[in-house]
């Protein structure tokens, strides 16, 4: 297919993946970004021949400079780089698979630019939602999901009204401490949550799985992206993640899409939409499960999910504040400075504490993040 695509995020576990998409389509590469592994950026470069390469962290530009300075390409670094990629009308599609709040700027500057987007980056929406799907509805700016469940609820609503949509059942695969009690949790270190039992994802996501936080974001996006009110929006956990969501219609009929759980397939469908066509990964075959089962997830175990809905309610700064809170206790859980019980109690906290607001531009949604971050630093002491 005759696609350019850029992608931001491309050293990471979905840019990866995108690549390997990109590999078995011949697809063109228009332009790479990445945080900071200079050396896996370097390699996809020589390999794809994009037109600009960008890393995030500026301390390291000119090591990256150094190492593609026989090779005609643009070399960009900071936000502005990510921004001057994110706007570069000469890619078809921009993946956006960054990781925390760094996402959201690139992502309104593709709207503004016109730039259609397969978006991975979560907190683009959760924090900012209310901007993004007003923007990009103005612009006439498409949107493709990339994560898996929200893919999946795109896919059961193709050829069906809108109108007709009674529900959406997003599916969760309930992480690595599914079943587990508040007492049990208290004892987990970062190592023990890394260790997601059907999925390969960065570290970050896979924390957040472990909280059920990854899937009260899901949650929020799913608001933003199909225009849904919280009461039409169940969480179910489906440990075998082979239902990857499904919608209920007015009749009561209820339409699931299935797979292997590849992250593959979903960022195939965002970048090679309508098409479909040989996807990089496993076939699925029911009868290697033989059994799928579902359950009420357990809110107050894993309160960061309940939090996380109840922000959603709460809508303006709330999400946006829950988010930044999240992003920095799991950092310092990663670290060791903090207990896993204490990443809920610290968001919980912070988003009581800082004083509600609506969003009306791109400055109130930094100010709430911000906020958000120097509180969750300073009750955790640094």
């Amino acid at each position: 297919m005759d696609k350019k695509v850029s992608i931001l995020g491309s050293t990471g576990s979905i840019g990866t993946q995108a690549l390997d998409v990109v590999r078995k389509h011949s697809l063109s590469i228009y332009a790479l970004a990445a945080n900071r592994n200079v050396a896996l950026l370097e390699t996809q470069a020589r390999e794809f021949h994009p037109s600009k390469v960008c890393v995030f962290d500026e301390s390291y530009y000119l090591e990256l400079k150094n190492r593609l300075a026989d090779v005609p390409i643009q070399i960009l670094c900071g936000m502005d780089g990510l921004c001057e990629i994110a706007a570069d009308t000469k890619a078809d599609i921009l993946l956006n698979s960054v990781v925390g709040m760094v996402g959201l700027l690139p992502t309104l500057t593709a709207i503004d630019a016109g730039l259609d987007i397969a978006l991975a980056n979560k907190e683009t929406l959760v924090a900012g939602g209310s901007l993004v799907m007003a923007r990009a509805a103005k612009k006439g700016v498409k949107i493709y999901p990339v994560d898996s469940e929200h893919s999946a609820i795109f896919q059961c609503l193709q050829g069906n009204s809108r109108e007709q949509l009674h529900k959406i059942i997003l599916t969760a695969s309930g992480g690595p401490f599914f079943g587990k009690k508040r007492a049990e949790l208290a004892q987990m270190t970062a190592a023990d949550a890394l260790k997601h039992p059907n999925w390969n994802m960065g570290n970050k996501v896979t924390i957040d799985s472990s909280t059920l936080m990854n899937k009260g974001l899901e949650f929020i996006e799913a608001k933003w992206l199909f225009d849904l009110t919280p009461d039409q929006i169940e969480v179910v956990v489906h440990r075998q993640s082979v239902v990857h969501s499904a919608v209920e219609y007015d009749d009561c009929s209820v339409i699931a899409q299935l797979g292997v759980p590849d992250m593959k397939i979903p960022i195939q469908y965002a970048l090679l939409y309508p098409n479909r066509m040989a996807c990089p990964t496993k076939h699925l075959f029911l009868t290697d499960y033989g059994t799928l089962t579902f359950e009420k997830p357990d809110l107050e175990t894993f309160r960061c999910l309940k939090i996380a809905m109840e922000a959603c309610r709460k809508g303006g700064i709330a999400p946006c504040v829950m988010n930044g809170s999240n992003e920095v206790a799991v950092a310092a859980f990663l670290q060791g400075k903090i207990g896993f019980l204490e990443i809920a109690d610290l968001v919980e906290k912070v988003v009581e504490t800082i004083p509600w607001q609506e969003i009306h531009c791109y400055e109130d949604v930094i100010q709430a993040d911000e906020k958000a971050r120097k509180r969750v630093l300073l009750e955790v002491g640094n």
